[in-house]
């Protein structure tokens, strides 16, 4: 009655909280980041940054923040709302510039910016939105059970054979996920496991399984798109004939150093490739023994090309905030280099299979992206 009367952020401030009927067994808590979220969760984006600093100015570290955001985020959009999920991967990269901020005094800047941006979508949707709810883990720990389930489009089994792996350490969550996000090469199923991972060590290990769950749900709602099974046939087939081809998975991280020459070259060769080539290309590096690093800096410039040579948006895509000639944020280049640097970061954060095949899937993507714009490899 009082947050109804005064409103949900005074409520706060007087030491009341909004009640759901949610609020129980069947609703996610979070310890102590509890209040925290739920405060998060309730207070306008209108007030959010004005509470947000009243909170760092009374000793709350902005990490806290990232990371009580992170979890009302994921709790109500569970990766299946679009301005939700941007929000949500914003949140680690928006902490990492506050750290490079000079200033103290303007260093939670970027935070706070994301803050009202999840604050206000949060607002859109309304406080009775929680998309993330309890789930009973079932049957073995076993990544293949979450990966069928996912291509039956089977929520409920994708999510209760995920909750089982989420019983191991936070690592085995993360590698027993990989499987399923390897099907396809999507800038969002990519990047999103990626900022989720990443957001770990704000949120905490034990929390993992809350975060990275929302790419299972992802995958589910992408796999029930009409004709996705046809268009992801090609690369679901040869993933494995190249893991087996070269042997990769029984082979140990190759040590070999790649000097610049080596690297600018096959970047090159990347660039110009088609996408089973360039794939093929990064499995035989990785099968010499060439250093995981080098392969993917080499990636990593071959994508960067696609920015350097995007012409910008033709006159018929043109909007008013995105001009003809603009290259935006939805842009092909924008988007390769987007998911390249995932890539990265998964194969730097998994097991032996993660890291070749999230090596592997770069190098397809780049090849894959360019070929889909004409004049690319033209300049």
């Amino acid at each position: 009655m009082i947050a109804a009367s005064v409103g949900p952020a005074l409520a706060a401030d007087l030491g009341f909280r909004t009640a759901r009927a949610a609020d129980g067994p069947d609703r996610l808590t979070f310890g102590d980041l509890d209040s925290l979220v739920n405060r998060l969760r309730d207070t306008p984006p209108g007030e959010v940054v004005g509470w947000a600093v009243k909170e760092l100015k009374a000793g709350t570290e902005l990490r806290r923040l990232v990371a009580a955001a992170a979890l009302a985020n994921a709790r109500a959009f569970g990766g299946e709302d679009y301005v939700g999920f941007h929000t949500l991967m914003a949140l680690a990269p928006a902490f990492q510039i506050a750290g490079d901020e000079p200033d103290p005094a303007r260093r939670p800047l970027a935070v706070l910016k994301v803050l009202h941006r999840n604050a206000a979508r949060l607002a859109e949707v309304g406080p009775a939105k929680e998309t993330l709810t309890p789930v009973q883990p079932t049957g073995p720990a076993d990544a293949e059970r979450v990966r069928a389930a996912v291509r039956r489009g089977d929520l409920s089994g994708a999510e209760a054979a995920f909750a089982a792996v989420c019983q191991g350490p936070p690592a085995d969550a993360l590698n027993g996920l990989m499987p399923t996000v390897d099907d396809a090469t999507e800038v969002h199923r990519v990047v999103l496991v990626s900022r989720a991972w990443d957001l770990t060590r704000f949120v905490g290990a034990e929390r993992a399984g809350v975060l990275l769950r929302q790419s299972v749900r992802y995958c589910v709602a992408a796999e029930r798109h009409p004709g996705a099974t046809a268009a992801n046939a090609p690369l679901r087939e040869l993933l494995p004939t190249l893991l087996d081809r070269y042997g990769l998975l029984g082979k140990p991280a190759g040590t070999r150093t790649a000097d610049d020459a080596w690297v600018a070259g096959f970047a090159d060769t990347l660039f110009r490739a088609d996408p089973a080539t360039a794939a093929d290309a990064v499995a035989a590096a990785l099968a010499e023994g060439i250093d995981a690093e080098a392969v993917g800096e080499a990636v990593s410039l071959a994508a960067n090309q696609l920015v350097l040579r995007d012409a910008g948006r033709p006159k018929q895509w043109a909007q008013p905030n995105k001009p003809e000639g603009s290259v935006h944020g939805d842009s092909v280049g924008i988007h390769t280099c987007d998911t390249v640097h995932a890539w990265r970061s998964l194969a730097r954060a998994g097991d032996r299979r993660t890291q070749v095949t999230s090596l592997l899937l770069a190098g397809y993507q780049v090849a894959r992206d360019r070929a889909g714009r004409v004049g690319f490899a033209d300049w």
